[in-house]
């Protein structure tokens, strides 16, 4: 007996050790959601339902607005192939998010395994409330814009492969290898998420000429019959093309027991409306409608998604015939206008915003109505007027609306940036002028953000240790100079020597980067330099600052002169012409016909203003575009690395003074820069009154740091923007009725 009892011992601890490794294996299979199921025993939890869109709970279906967030793939210091996100960073997000009020995360293409096995196990223990996602499915933008055919047999495999590896990893069911170098995840994904998945969205934005060379190439194209979307009369190839996508998808996922409702991405340049203001032709055409296809034997359903922003196309701020409607203040609002006239177009079926919002940057790259431009806002005038959209949204009668985006994403480009930049360089630095990084609610600050604060108050950099430099130099006003970086901003702090009073005394900070530049200036009064300046800062004035540069080094006046801007006087390109100009971007080009339906001009706008305010976020008069402070004598100063003339500060790249070749600037690697400090006082100079010699300032020290490389430190936090939202998300708590009655 003994020895059976020992036996039987030894085989159920074998037994519990294989139950253990089972239950391990088996536990993503393992999930409680409540749904509804077809005839044939298909899972649903969320269809549509006329113009709206519904969600099974509590044994019955009820209306639903999906109110969430957008998320990208990646954080600081990396590109979106390299896909770094960790799963505690993910489940900490997921918690941040749903105490915003979102429901739901739009997510753009197949993830690592990390994001679906965390979104399961934060769901796991939130059975009662979890958060949904919608899957978004990547489409071959690249070849598609390359050979403008959509029907093209490598382009449609390679769609058609992504949107069954999309299936299989939402469903936890495949094993997928990486492709870093072209922003493809991989792993092997045994997490089954599908119960979470609130719908999909196929494909990206579509490039107009692309979709009118796919309908001009197919235009005898035959009707596209699917098991579960086909066209309807009518439609065009490319329409037809979206068709047999989404019945891949469907035809994809009913084999994994569930249906959820499919959208294919979509954008206002694209869409069915017709913008007689809008002065690029390729804004307005062709169009992309969903309308023209329809759902078959798909109890889930079809909805219209669009990503719709404030200010871009230009015919936001500029066609009168969608300045007709007041927004939820009583404004004339062309977005409002929009929203109604879109919404009227879809009349039998949900249309989503599954993009909006506004970034928080000192660049600007568009500019809109109700000053809802494309950046050159603080976080508190995102938030306000990203909760303003979502207002308009809501109200409008939408299904849902997807706030852009959760998280900055340092490697992203803007078109009026990309060209000062180095492409293969931009994730590994904050580039406040580049506005499409910061649409995010949860910022990702360079890594100094914790550190010091501009605040006018010294002690901070006393606690930085060897982490700064003293720049040893004796300049008449100013007792002491300091100076340290991060991977977005120079920053100095200076002790002056008496308190600053821009009534009597102007301060200035030139900054030397590479030979050449202005000797002179009429804020030098009286003083020649023995070394030219590339960029100035003012201080004469009690609450703005600015810097200017170089007019032979302005790099907004070289890139642009022959696209639009006046004619530039001769004597502004000469090396040492004395003249600082503003610091400016573009936004938008010169536009005259016939290239375009009507003469547009040549837009800009001045980024070098420097706001004087605190950057501590803890305090309630906060602002995250502060560049400077001053209290008594101790100034403090943040600069941001663009506009010093950094390409790269990671690898201390500086544009040069060449001209830029196919409107792309070369590099010169330097060792650091040169501050050059003065004050001014009754048009002179203190301490160069009589002085004919030239102001020493190749004797001055450089502010030298080391390259970074691929190494980066950031703060993560919320913005401002986040607690505006939340307060503004939470209000909803479902959809409004509709308006139009159908």
């Amino acid at each position: 007996m003994r020895k059976w009892f020992k036996y039987a011992l030894k085989l159920g601890f074998v037994i519990a050790i294989i139950a253990g490794v089972l239950f391990y294996w088996l536990r993503p299979v393992f999930i409680k959601i409540e749904s509804t199921t077809t005839a044939d025993g298909t899972h649903v939890k969320f269809r549509t339902n006329g113009t709206g869109m519904e969600e099974y709970a509590d044994q019955a279906w009820k209306p639903y607005f999906a109110k969430g967030v957008n998320m990208g793939a990646t954080i600081p210091g990396h590109f979106p192939g390299e896909l770094a996100i960790s799963e505690d960073d993910y489940e900490r997000w997921f918690k941040m998010i749903q105490d915003m009020g979102a429901n739901v995360i739009r997510i753009y293409t197949i993830m690592m395994p990390e994001f679906y096995e965390a979104l399961v196990k934060y769901n796991r223990a939130h059975q009662n409330n979890p958060l949904f996602f919608i899957q978004g499915i990547w489409s071959p933008e690249e070849q598609l814009i390359e050979g403008q055919d959509a029907y093209d047999p490598q382009v449609k495999q390679k769609f058609e492969q992504e949107i069954k590896d999309a299936v299989a990893a939402v469903y936890g069911k495949t094993t997928l290898t990486p492709e870093p170098h072209s922003g493809k995840a991989g792993g092997v994904y045994k997490y089954n998420a599908g119960p979470y998945l609130m719908s999909w969205i196929v494909g990206t934005e579509w490039e107009p000429k692309m979709v009118k060379g796919t309908d001009e190439l197919h235009a005898d194209t035959a009707d596209y019959e699917g098991k579960h979307f086909r066209n309807k009369p009518g439609a065009t190839a490319f329409e037809k093309w979206l068709a047999l996508m989404m019945d891949t998808a469907a035809q994809t996922e009913i084999q994994y027991g569930w249906q959820h409702p499919i959208a294919f991405a979509n954008w206002v340049t694209t869409d069915p409306l017709k913008h007689p203001g809008e002065p690029l032709v390729e804004e307005d055409m062709v169009s992309a409608d969903p309308t023209h296809i329809a759902a078959s034997d798909w109890e889930a359903g079809y909805f219209a998604s669009y990503h719709v922003y404030p200010y871009y196309p230009d015919f936001f701020t500029f066609d009168s015939t969608f300045q007709t409607m007041t927004n939820s203040k009583g404004q004339i609002d062309s977005y409002t206008t929009y929203l109604h006239k879109l919404k009227e177009a879809h009349p039998d079926m949900p249309v989503m915003v599954t993009e909006y919002g506004v970034p928080a940057s000192v660049g600007v790259a568009h500019l809109g109505t109700l000053g809802r431009n494309q950046g050159g806002h603080n976080e508190k005038q995102q938030g306000e007027i990203d909760a303003d959209l979502l207002q308009e949204i809501h109200g409008a009668g939408y299904a849902g609306a997807i706030l852009f985006t959760w998280q900055d994403e340092w490697f992203k480009k803007t078109w009026n940036t990309q060209r000062y930049d180095e492409a293969d360089r931009r994730a590994y630095w904050y580039n406040t002028l580049t506005n499409e990084s910061f649409f995010g609610v949860l910022g990702m600050f360079p890594s100094k953000d914790n550190k010091i604060s501009i605040d006018g108050d010294a002690s901070d950099w006393e606690r930085l240790g060897d982490d700064k430099q003293r720049l040893d130099m004796q300049v008449p006003g100013f007792e002491e100079i300091w100076a340290t970086h991060d991977e977005g901003y120079l920053y100095l702090m200076a002790k002056l020597s008496e308190p600053f009073d821009p009534s009597r005394r102007s301060v200035y900070l030139g900054v030397d980067t590479i030979a050449g530049g202005n000797r002179h200036a009429p804020q030098l009064p009286g003083v020649t330099l023995d070394e030219g300046l590339e960029t100035l800062i003012e201080l004469s004035d009690d609450n703005k600052g600015r810097m200017m540069i170089a007019s032979n080094y302005d790099l907004h006046a070289r890139l642009y002169e022959r696209s639009g801007l006046p004619d530039i006087d001769p004597k502004e390109k000469q090396d040492d012409s004395g003249i600082f100009k503003p610091w400016k971007l573009a936004v938008n080009y010169l536009l005259e016909h016939p290239d375009s339906r009507f003469d547009h001009p040549f837009g800009d706008v001045e980024v070098g203003g420097l706001e004087r305010g605190y950057s501590d976020p803890s305090r309630p008069d906060y602002n995250s575009k502060a560049m400077w402070q001053v209290h008594d004598q101790v100034l403090e100063m943040r600069i941001p690395w663009m506009l010093l003339g950094f390409s790269d500060p990671s690898s201390l790249s500086v544009i040069n003074y060449n001209q830029p070749s196919r409107n792309k600037f070369e590099v010169t690697q330097v060792e650091g820069v040169r501050i050059v400090p003065w004050i001014v006082q009754d048009n002179k100079v203190l301490g160069r009154e009589d002085s004919a010699e030239p102001y020493p300032v190749s004797r001055l020290p450089k502010y030298t740091w080391q390259r970074w490389e691929e190494k980066v430190d950031y703060v993560e936090r919320p913005k401002q923007s986040y607690s505006i939202m939340k307060e503004a998300m939470q209000k909803i708590n479902g959809p409004v009725t509709d308006k139009s009655g159908s």
